[in-house]
C-alpha cells in the first residue's frame, strides 16, 4: 500500500511553483471581492466570509496537489563530473594548512 503512494509525483518545477502562486492569489482576490460586494449587497457579512472560505478552499484544491501542468519544465541538471584519483584531489583545508603566513 506504501509503493502506492511512493508512485505518485510529488514535485513542482519552479515556473509551477510560480503559477500556482498566481492561482491562488487570483482566486483568493476574486473570491474576495465577489464576496465583499454580495455582502454588501444583502447586508449580511456572514456571507462575505462563507464565500471567501469557499474561494480559499477551491485554490487549495487547485494549488497544493501537485498536477501535470505544474510539472511542465523540468530542470535540466548538469552531467556528473568525473571521479579524480584520490591521491591528486586534495581538499580546500589542507591546501590552506599547507601555506605558511609571513
Amino acid at each position: 500500500m506504501l509503493s502506492m503512494f511512493k508512485s505518485i509525483p510529488a514535485h513542482m518545477d519552479y515556473r509551477g511553483q510560480k503559477l500556482a502562486e498566481q492561482i491562488f492569489q487570483g482566486v483568493v482576490l476574486v473570491s474576495a471581492v465577489i464576496g465583499f460586494i454580495y455582502g454588501l449587497i444583502i447586508e449580511q457579512f456572514g456571507w462575505t466570509v462563507y464565500i471567501m472560505i469557499a474561494g480559499f478552499a477551491i485554490s487549495c484544491l487547485l494549488t497544493l496537489p501537485p498536477w501535470p501542468m505544474y510539472r511542465r519544465h523540468p530542470l535540466t541538471w548538469q552531467p556528473a563530473l568525473p571521479e579524480t584519483p584520490a591521491e591528486n584531489r586534495e581538499k580546500p583545508q589542507e591546501n590552506l594548512k599547507k601555506k605558511k603566513h609571513k
